[in-house]
This record gives C-alpha cells, structure tokens and sequence, in this order.
C-alpha cells in the first residue's frame, strides 16, 4: 500500500526519533483501514478563506501514534523542522451524518483554536481540511497527558507544591477560556498536557462551544467521569460544568487516582446525577483543598466559584504556604466563611490567638 512519501520520515535524524517496529495483525488491520487519511498529494490547500491556516502537507512527517479517540488518532510528528502533536479526523463513508457532524466539528475546533492565545492554552500550528484527510497541528508537549503523569504516582503522593503549581496554571487557562467566552466542555486529565519542565497546557477543543451557542445537553458527548450533573441529564448548561470538571481534576492530583475508579462510566454517571455521589475525599486532604473541591463539584451550577475566583483562592493558597509551611494544617473554613477568605489574614489571626492563649 502506498502511502505519500511526506508523511514518511526518510532520514536518519527521523528514523531515530520515530523508531519503526513490526505491527501485530490487528494493528495492520486498524492501519489499513486509517491509511487513506494519510494520503495527500501536498502543497498548500487554498479556497474557502482558509489560507491563514492550511498546512503545507509536503513540510508534514507523521511519526508513531500515541493517543486516540473515537474518531481520530494523534501522532507524534514534525511540521517544518518543529516537532508537532498531529491530529487526525476519521470520516466514516457509510454513515454521511456523521461524517458531516465531523466535519463541523473539525472546523469549530480550528476556528476556537485560531482565537486563543495564551501560556496555558495549547498552540495552534496548522490544519488540513482536504477530505478524506482531516488534520490538525498543534505544539507537542513531551511530558503527555496529566492522567499519564498521574498514573506513575503513587497514590495520595503528590506534593502539595506541586499539586498548587500544577493546579493554579489549569484555572489560569480555564479562566482565560471563560474570558474569550469559550466553554470546554470536556475537561479532564487526558486533555491536560504537561511540558518535560512540567508547563501546563490546556487541550482538546474538539467539542467546545462559544457560551451564547451552547444550550442543551442533547445528543451531547464527553466524559461521564468527569461530567457535570446537568450535562449528564442532557439539561441547559453554562461555564460552571467546567468549573465542575476543575473539581474533579483537583481531586485526581490530590488522590492520583481514576474518579469512580471501581465503577463503569454509566455507572458513575448515574451515581453523579442520581445519587449526588461524588468521589470520595481521602482523610489525609487538606480541608482548604476539601472546600475548595466541594464548591467546585456542588449540585447547583449557581453554587460554584467562577475560575476568576479559583485562581486568586489558589494563588492565596499558595501564598499563605510559602509563608507559613503548616497553613495546611491548621486552616479550617467554616460554612460561613466566603470562598475568597482573605488567607493570609488567617495566619495572623491563628498567630495572635496562640500569644492570647
């Protein structure tokens, strides 16, 4: 089967980096069937106002594959000498609703991805949309997914330095998503990339919508695990799934664990929306970590904070622990404390309680 040549790493320097080795039967099969979208006859791709971001397919050398999802498969590659993260859109022949829904979903992602600008929000390259390829580029993060770093944790292991760091960069990234009105709708560990210096960088846009056109849940796909409870009931949704989501993350960089773990998705998104059950917070959580992960996950979407509110709460946090390494330890909020408890004034109000006693 022939393959175009510019999707072949043909020199040494590539052939080292993308390591070739020999294919089980399934994965032959699996190849076969996904080869057509890796054929081009290059150059860039022009008409249709799309010249601002079509790839030069003859500058794109696709290497090993190391992510996948319902329909698409990700890529470890090189666009014109930098390495790149290649995105490829299956559009399935025997069913013409579904390719067309791919299809629009392809080109929103491009159009959000176009639009956003920031230090944790993944960087647009470039994107191909000459059926049958469908791709897009975008920077390569060499640490992969959070749920891969995770994973190599121990659990309950993380330390809290680095579970604020880690943290305080996603709600930077979510926040700026809010403020160009962008929701994500599918946030989760997988679609957290994290750098070899362990930069944070939002991902996967694919079902992402601009708040004024996101409305009901019907028909709507994520990730059960992750999913808000009005999402899970296919109800009106706003920005604060999200902020639902960001409290599951929070909970798996405290636990390093899977959410609902010993369930199945459909269980655990019966369990969420029926039953209030939310995943289990371990004994040895802070309890500033604890409130702040319970108001992310409430029932109610008005009840949750915005991410504007969440990474000033987070840099407070981090702030009162680098001027007081056991703020952990004794901080404690109370029902009737706000959310934006000042923290740094509750040192010193834990300080001058001590001299009193």
């Amino acid at each position: 089967m022939n393959i175009c040549n510019c999707f072949r790493p043909s020199s040494g320097r590539y052939r080292r980096r993308f390591p070739q080795r020999r294919l089980s039967l399934g994965e032959y099969r699996k190849s076969l069937s996904w080869s057509k979208y890796l054929v081009s006859s290059g150059g860039e791709i022009k008409g249709g106002g799309e010249e601002e971001w079509s790839a030069d397919m003859s500058q794109l050398l696709i290497g090993s594959k190391f992510a996948l999802g319902r329909h698409s498969r990700i890529y470890h590659g090189i666009y014109k000498q930098r390495e790149v993260a290649v995105k490829l859109i299956s559009q399935p022949e025997e069913d013409a609703a579904l390719a067309a829904a791919l299809e629009l979903q392809f080109t929103s992602e491009v159009s959000l991805l176009l639009r956003l600008r920031h230090p944790n929000i993944i960087k647009f390259v470039a994107a191909c949309k000459k059926p049958p390829v469908f791709c897009i580029i975008t920077e390569y993060m060499a640490g992969g997914s959070l749920r891969k770093f995770l994973h190599k944790q121990p659990p309950h292991s993380l330390p809290l330095e680095v579970v604020l760091r880690l943290a305080i960069d996603i709600a930077r990234g979510m926040d700026y998503l809010h403020s160009q009105g962008i929701l994500h709708r599918d946030l989760k560990s997988e679609n957290i990339l994290l750098g070899q210096d362990m930069s944070v960088k939002v991902a996967d846009f694919g079902i992402s919508c601009q708040e004024s056109h996101c409305g009901s849940g019907k028909g709507f796909t994520s990730t059960y695990r992750w999913m808000a409870p009005e999402m899970i009931k296919e109800k009106h949704h706003t920005r604060k799934v999200d902020v639902y989501s960001f409290g599951i993350v929070l909970w798996e960089l405290i636990t390093a664990l899977i959410p609902f773990h010993d369930m199945t998705p459909e269980q655990a998104a019966f369990a969420v929306a029926e039953k209030n059950a939310r995943p289990p917070l371990p004994a040895s959580c802070p309890m500033a970590f604890k409130h702040l992960i319970k108001q992310c996950w409430e029932t109610n979407p008005d009840k949750r904070p915005q991410f504007e509110e969440i990474v000033a709460i987070l840099e407070m946090f981090k702030n009162s622990f680098q001027e007081d390494p056991s703020f952990f330890l004794f901080y404690n909020p109370t029902q009737k404390q706000k959310i934006g408890w000042c923290f740094p004034r509750s040192i010193s109000l834990r300080r001058s309680a001590s001299l009193e006693a």
